[in-house]
């Protein structure tokens, strides 16, 4: 009898033939999957890929370093990382250090968890000048992010505009304006706070085409920027009046977070505060038409909105009314997208991968959790419920002989992998080499009296992993 032959009569997910899986991307989505499919009753392997050295995705490079319990979920994921089955490639892209194929020639599935780093676009005239930046950008690189370490961004202007209305926006708004003694505690990397030392930004402005109820802030984060020293929020009254389908919207009981934003705005705007040093000034009802400025951003145009259509379906139609507001600076948040990858199918229209219950359209083993799944919504726990609905979808397939969706034949696993990644001289940083790069960045941290310093530049990353150049 054949190894292959022995390996359908032994059944997927045996001893003489585990599951193996290869998960990309080592975020929430990431980490969560491979939680359930360790704890599913069938023998698993799980082979997570990572293309920068170290691992956990936007739990490390996206929360702002003032919130550092919602880094919390790392512990978790630690514990996840040292469940027997489980194999970390960190410094390993798909498409550069390995491909695709060698990937279906080593594993059963793959399942891509991989986020949506790409930004949406507003398809304005100069959009790009000097001084208009994404917020992906700016959350990247006072994160320490690897790819963003070497951004600048002039913060001599005293006005600066944020595009947007979620959480995202929230967070550039308060670093922006956050004394720079209370980052001084944070992770915050060095060459952030260096530069917002220095900073003469003095009013901000969050800008949003539709109105304060559906604003996508949670209030928790909404309140904080009432709590900031020095810094006033300022709304004005005709901001907030609202047509009937709007208040009909804040009285379904299941949208209480929007009914509680309107309630802080209203109470921010009955009781304005003076403060002598900065102010967030929150304008509804607006959408960017213009980026004003020839070598850089001087300003924007925006047109005023109004709201048409039932509750929970009402578009902002332009009224033709136009505003300007004088900037040196903008961060445009307005969503993200994730990336295509070649042989992956890819619905460019939502950014995300077309899929049913986590399956990828017309590609059989290939599976998506997160955001690449289900497009950018969501809190970092909503991944959990994500991802556990994918990996139910390749249990199904691995248990079931009808099921189409997966190969039986035994697989090489991770010893393919580092075969295949041997083949490309990848220097592979497993998650022992990952701990070393931890232990550097909490070592360096706790000699400034901070939780940690990361360390910004690959290069230093894979030193410290003990891989030479």
């Amino acid at each position: 009898m054949s190894l292959a032959t022995e390996g359908i009569a032994a059944g997927l997910g045996t001893a003489a033939n585990p599951l193996r899986v290869a998960i990309v991307g080592s975020g929430p989505s990431g980490f969560y999957a491979a939680e359930a499919l360790l704890k599913a009753p069938l023998a698993v392997e799980v082979d997570m890929l990572e293309r920068l050295p170290v691992p956990y995705g936007l739990v490390r490079y996206g929360v702002a370093p003032d919130h550092p319990r919602l880094k919390q979920p790392t512990v978790i994921f630690d514990k996840i990382a040292q469940s027997p089955g489980f194999r970390f490639f960190g410094n390993v892209a798909i498409d550069r250090d390995v491909s695709l194929e060698d990937l279906r020639a080593t594993h059963h599935a793959i399942l891509f968890a991989c986020g949506a780093e790409a930004d949406r676009r507003l398809g304005l005239p100069n959009e790009d000048l000097p001084g208009s930046h994404t917020a992906t950008e700016f959350v990247g690189w006072y994160n320490g992010h690897p790819d963003y370490r070497d951004r600048t961004f002039d913060f001599s202007a005293e006005t600066a505009v944020i595009i947007g209305q979620g959480n995202v926006a929230i967070d550039v708004a308060r670093i922006l304006c956050k004394p720079v003694d209370d980052l001084r505690q944070t992770d915050i990397a060095d060459h952030a706070l260096e530069a917002l030392a220095a900073s003469r930004v003095r009013e901000i402005h969050l800008v949003g085409r539709r109105g304060p109820a559906q604003a996508s802030f949670t209030t928790k984060e909404l309140r904080e920027l009432g709590e900031i020293p020095g810094c006033a929020p300022v709304v004005g009254a005709a901001d907030l009046a609202l047509n009937p389908a709007c208040s009909s919207e804040l009285e379904r009981k299941t949208n209480f977070i929007a009914a509680a934003n309107v309630e802080t705005l209203r109470g921010w705007a009955a009781n304005p505060v003076a403060a002598p040093g900065k102010r967030i000034f929150f304008h509804f009802l607006r959408s960017p038409v213009a980026f004003r400025g020839d070598a850089r951003l001087q300003g924007i145009t925006f047109e005023h909105n109004a709201l048409t259509g039932p509750p929970f379906e009402q578009l902002a139609r332009g009224t033709g009314e136009l505003h300007d507001i004088a900037c040196g600076l903008v961060f445009r948040s307005i969503g993200y997208r994730g990336r295509p990858i070649p042989g992956v199918p890819f619905d460019a229209g939502r950014g995300v991968f077309p899929n049913e219950a986590g399956r990828i359209s017309g590609a059989p083993g290939l599976y998506a959790a997160g955001w690449i799944k289900r497009g950018p919504s969501g809190i970092i726990g909503t991944n959990r419920a994500d991802a556990v609905a994918t990996v139910a979808s390749i249990l199904h397939d691995a248990t079931n002989s009808e099921a189409t969706g997966l190969n039986r034949h035994p697989k090489g696993g991770s010893a393919g992998l580092l075969a295949a990644l041997d083949r490309t001289g990848t220097r592979v940083v497993n998650y022992e080499a990952w701990r070393r790069i931890d232990s550097e960045e909490l070592r360096r941290g706790a000699e400034l009296g901070r939780p940690r310093q990361k360390i910004t530049r690959i290069e230093e990353m894979l030193a410290l992993a003990g891989l030479p150049p």
